[in-house]
C-alpha cells in the first residue's frame, strides 16, 4: 500500500489532490501557504484537510519504520518465514503488527519459558493437537528433576498453551471487538479517601458503572483524574464467561480427552494474560479518543479567543483592579507602548474615591485616551461602576476584558524582555490593555493552557495538545496577517515559514534599518532565504509602503498578474485596488498561468476588492446587569445578560460580571437534542440566560439559555 492509498482511506478527496499536497509538504511548504496559495494543486482543500493529510503521512511513515524494525528483529532471530514476512509487509495496522511481533518480542522470563526449559513443549503440542490421547498417562514421560509429578508436567504444558493463546492474533482481534462493543467502566471509592475535601468533587464516581462506548470524554477524563489522585479504583471489563466462550470457539475444535486441559489453559490465558492486556488497550484507545475530543474543544476555544474582535489602534487606559492593594493603571499609545503608570485606591479599605477620579480624568485628558480596559478579576465590577461615575470631557468606551493568563505573562521571560524596568503588576496591566486593542497579538505571548479555556487540558496527551494548539495559533495568525512594522517577535514567529530565529532577525533588522517599505526588503534579513520568503511574504502587511499590494493578501509571485490586469483595464495599480466596478470586468480565465490556476486568480480578484481586510469583527462594549455584583445578588428566575467565556463538551460557561461563571448544561442550550455545543454558541458571544440554581457554598451557578 502506498502512502497515497493509505491516506485516501480516511481523507475523502481525489488521490491527485492528496498526492500534490504530500509533495508540497515534502517540499517544506507550510499548511497556511498551501491552503491559501496552492488551491489549484490541492483541489481547494482547506487547512483542516491539509493538516489531516500531513498527520496521516506521518502515521504512514511511523508504520513503515516500525515494520522495518519488526522484520529486522524477527530475521535476526532466524524466525522470519515467507508467510510471516508477507503478512507483515501487507499490514498497515500498528496494533496488528505488534500482534505479529508478540511471539518474538523480548520479554521477561515467563512461566511458559520455564516450562519449555523443563522440556514440556512437546506435551503442550500433544494437548493442543486435540487428538484423543491419554495425556495424563503421556505426561509421565516428561518427569525429571524439575518436574517431579504429572500435575506439574500438565501445569507447565498448560502454561505454554496459555502463552500461545495469548499470542494468537485471531483471539486478540475477537477480544478487542468484544471490548469495543461491550466493555464497561466500573469505579469504586477508596474508603480511606472518602472524607478528604478534594474527593468531594468526584463524589459522582464513588460507585459508578457505565458502558465504555457511552462515556463522554469529559467524564472519562474526570474518572482517570480521580484514579490518579488515589480517590477511586478504576476497571474496564467484560463478562468473563462471554470472553472465555469466544476463545473456546476459536481454540477448541472438538471434544476430546485433551479438552479439560485446553479449557483450563484458556481460562488462565484470559485471566492472567489477555484480559489485563486487552482491557488496557481498550482504556488507552478510549483515553486517546477522549484526549482528541478534549484537545479539539480546547483548540476551537483558543481559535475563537485569538480571533476575538479587536478595538484596533486606539489609546487605551488599562486597569488591573483590586481592593486592598489598589488598582494598577497604565496608559498605552496606539501601538500598545507604555506611556504612564500609577496606582489608585478607589475601594475599601482606603476609599480614596475622589482622588482616584481626579487621577483617571487627568490621565484620560493628558494621554488622549479613547477607551478604558478593565480586567475581569477581583473588584472588576466595583471598578467598572467607579469609572462610569466619572464625567469625562469626551466619550470614552469602557470594556471588561478577560485577564486570564495576564499574571502568567507578567512573570514570563517575554514580559521581562519587554519591560525590564517594571514590576509584574505593571506588565499585567499592559497585557489587559493590549488584549483589548489586539487580542491575537497579545495572547500569542501566553501559553494557551494558562488562558483557561477548554476541559481537562492537564490530563490529555501534552505533546498532541501542544501540536494542535500551535497549529491553531498559526492558523489564526496567518488568516489575519500581521503588520511587520509593529508586530512583536512572538507574533512574527507564527507567520508561515518564519519561526522563532527568523522573527528575531526581522525585529533586529527593523531596529537597525527602520520600518520596512516593501516586502522585497525581507530578503535582506539575515538567513531569510527564498523558501522562507515564498512561504511568509504574503502573510505580512506593510501599510503605506511603496507597493499598495504589500498591504494585501496577494502573493508577490502574483504581482505581475495584477499589474497586467491593471494595464489591460488601462488603470493604475493604485486606482484598480478597491474599485469593484472595474474589478468586476476582469475575466479570470485570461490570467491563468502554469503556477496559478483559476482558483488562485479568483482569490486574487476577491482580495483586490477589499485588500488587507481584517476578518475579525470590531469590538463592542457589553453591559452586565448593574444590580448583580456578587453571587449573593443572584436569585432563581433572574434573566441576565452574559458573555460565553468557556465551551466544553457538556455545556458552556457564561460570565455574568461576577467572580463565578455560570454553567449552561448542554441540555439547557436550546429545545431539542444538541450534539455539539459549538453549533449553538461561540466564545465571547453575548447571550441572555436565566438563573435556575445558585449554590453559594460550592460557588456553583446553573443557568439555562434564553437567547
Amino acid at each position: 500500500m502506498t502512502n497515497i492509498q493509505f491516506i485516501s482511506k480516511t481523507v475523502q478527496t481525489a488521490a491527485i489532490n492528496i498526492q500534490n499536497t504530500v509533495q508540497l509538504l515534502q517540499e517544506d511548504c507550510t499548511i497556511p501557504f498551501i491552503s491559501r496559495y496552492r488551491k489549484d494543486k490541492t483541489g481547494n482543500l482547506d487547512e483542516v484537510f491539509i493538516e489531516q493529510i500531513a498527520k496521516f503521512q506521518k502515521d504512514y511513515e511511523v508504520i513503515v519504520k516500525r515494520k522495518e524494525a519488526i522484520l529486522k528483529s524477527i530475521e535476526e532471530q532466524n524466525s522470519l518465514s515467507p508467510e510471516l514476512d508477507k503478512k507483515i509487509q501487507q499490514s498497515f495496522d500498528l496494533q496488528e503488527l505488534e500482534d505479529f511481533y508478540l511471539p518474538y518480542k523480548k520479554k521477561k522470563k515467563t512461566r511458559a519459558d520455564v516450562a519449555r526449559e523443563n522440556g514440556l513443549e512437546p506435551l503442550a503440542k500433544i494437548i493442543m493437537a486435540q487428538n484423543n490421547e491419554d495425556v495424563d498417562f503421556i505426561s509421565t514421560q516428561y518427569l525429571n528433576d524439575k518436574v517431579p509429578n504429572e500435575d506439574q508436567a500438565l501445569q507447565g504444558a498448560r502454561d505454554i498453551i496459555a502463552e500461545w493463546i495469548n499470542e494468537n492474533i485471531y483471539v486478540r482481534k475477537q477480544l478487542r471487538r468484544l471490548f469495543q462493543r461491550k466493555a464497561t467502566i466500573t469505579t469504586k471509592l477508596v474508603k480511606a479517601k472518602k472524607d478528604e475535601e478534594k474527593a468531594q468533587k468526584f463524589d459522582q464516581y464513588f460507585d459508578w458503572s457505565e458502558p465504555l462506548t457511552k462515556a463522554p470524554s469529559h467524564r472519562l477524563l474526570a474518572m482517570l483524574r480521580a484514579e490518579n489522585e488515589g480517590i477511586i479504583k478504576f476497571k474496564i471489563e467484560v463478562e468473563n464467561e462471554e470472553a472465555i466462550d469466544r476463545i473456546d470457539e476459536l481454540i477448541i475444535k472438538n471434544k476430546k480427552n485433551t479438552t479439560p486441559h485446553l479449557q483450563l489453559a484458556i481460562e488462565d490465558s484470559y485471566k492472567r494474560l489477555l484480559n489485563p492486556a486487552i482491557s488496557n488497550e481498550a482504556l488507552q484507545e478510549a483515553k486517546a479518543k477522549a484526549d482528541a475530543n478534549s484537545i479539539q474543544v480546547f483548540a476551537n476555544n483558543l481559535g475563537q479567543l485569538l480571533l476575538a474582535p479587536p478595538l484596533g489602534e486606539k489609546r487605551i487606559l488599562a486597569i488591573d483592579p483590586g481592593f486592598r492593594s489598589g488598582c494598577k493603571v497604565v496608559c498605552l499609545d496606539e501601538k500598545g507602548d507604555l506611556l504612564y503608570n500609577e496606582n489608585i485606591y478607589p475601594h475599601a479599605p482606603q476609599n480614596e474615591t475622589t482622588m482616584a477620579m481626579k487621577k483617571i480624568r487627568s490621565m484620560v485628558n493628558a494621554y488622549q485616551i479613547d477607551a478604558i480596559s478593565i480586567g475581569n478579576g477581583t473588584a472588576s465590577r466595583e471598578t467598572e461602576f467607579f469609572i462610569k461615575k466619572i464625567a469625562f470631557d469626551k466619550p470614552v468606551q469602557v470594556f471588561i476584558v478577560s485577564e486570564a493568563g495576564a499574571s502568567v505573562y507578567s512573570a514570563s521571560k517575554i514580559a521581562r524582555e519587554e519591560f525590564p524596568n517594571y514590576d509584574v503588576t505593571v506588565r499585567g496591566s499592559v497585557s489587559i490593555g493590549r488584549r483589548l486593542s489586539d487580542p491575537l497579538a497579545e495572547l500569542v505571548k501566553i501559553d494557551p493552557k494558562a488562558i483557561g479555556v477548554g476541559q481537562y487540558q492537564h490530563d490529555v496527551d501534552q505533546t498532541k495538545l501542544k501540536e494542535e494548539l500551535d497549529n491553531t495559533v498559526i492558523r489564526c495568525v496567518n488568516s489575519v496577517g500581521i503588520n511587520i512594522n509593529t508586530a512583536s517577535k512572538h507574533l512574527l514567529s507564527y507567520v508561515s515559514g518564519i519561526g522563532e530565529k527568523l522573527a528575531e532577525n526581522i525585529v533586529q533588522y527593523r531596529t537597525e534599518n527602520g520600518p520596512f517599505e516593501d516586502r522585497k526588503q525581507l530578503k535582506k534579513v539575515p538567513r531569510l532565504g527564498e523558501k522562507a520568503y515564498q512561504q511568509g511574504a504574503a502573510f505580512i502587511r506593510i501599510s503605506k509602503g511603496k507597493n499598495p499590494l504589500d498591504n494585501s493578501a496577494v502573493h508577490p509571485e502574483a504581482y505581475p498578474i495584477v499589474e497586467k490586469m491593471a494595464k489591460d483595464l488601462k488603470f493604475s495599480l493604485l486606482d484598480l485596488i478597491g474599485n469593484k466596478e472595474k474589478i468586476a470586468q476582469i475575466k479570470p480565465e485570461n490570467y491563468i498561468t502554469s503556477e496559478i490556476g483559476i482558483l488562485g486568480i479568483k482569490d486574487i480578484i476577491k482580495e483586490l476588492e477589499k485588500p488587507g481586510l481584517d476578518p475579525r469583527k470590531a469590538a463592542k462594549v457589553f453591559e452586565f446587569d448593574p444590580n448583580v455584583k456578587t453571587i449573593k445578588d443572584l436569585k432563581t428566575g433572574m434573566i441576565l445578560p452574559g458573555i460565553v467565556n468557556n465551551i466544553t463538551n457538556f455545556g458552556c460557561f457564561v460570565d455574568l460580571g461576577i467572580k463565578e461563571s455560570g454553567l449552561v448544561h448542554i441540555s439547557q442550550l436550546k429545545a431539542g437534542f444538541v450534539s455539539d455545543v459549538n453549533e449553538v454558541v461561540k466564545l465571547h458571544q453575548h447571550v441572555q440566560v436565566k438563573v435556575t440554581e445558585v449554590d453559594e457554598e460550592r460557588k456553583r451557578i446553573q443557568l439555562t439559555m434564553v437567547i
